[in-house]
């Protein structure tokens, strides 16, 4: 089975931004939901945003006003904006295309 492929991921200082794609495998047109999660050192996958193939976007409440989720059925492939990013941010990031279908992730570190 082909998986998405995330990738962006990187280090950068508080404050600072990444942006993070998502090449899903298969058009967007036939995936209902593409969710971006992330997994912090010792602590449990979360969920961080959606967005649907009607536009619907979702975010947890520790990234809105931060991050942006978008996608572009054009290139199959969907993006995380992170902006202001925090220590807390620092986490792999997955991709998740459906209901099961995950990428490898990236690595995002934010450190001074």
């Amino acid at each position: 089975q082909v998986l998405p492929v995330e990738t962006g991921g990187g280090t950068v200082q508080p404050g600072g931004s990444l942006r993070l794609s998502c090449a899903a495998s298969g058009s967007l047109y036939s995936i209902w939901s593409m969710d971006w999660h992330r997994q912090a050192p010792g602590k449990q996958r979360e969920l961080v945003a959606f967005i649907t193939r009607l536009g619907t976007t979702y975010y947890a409440d520790s990234v809105k006003g931060r991050f942006t989720i978008s996608r572009d059925n054009a290139k199959n492939t969907v993006y995380l904006q992170m902006n202001n990013l925090k220590p807390d941010d620092t986490a792999i990031y997955y991709c998740k295309q459906g209901n099961a279908i995950w990428g490898q992730g990236t690595q995002v570190t934010v450190s001074s």
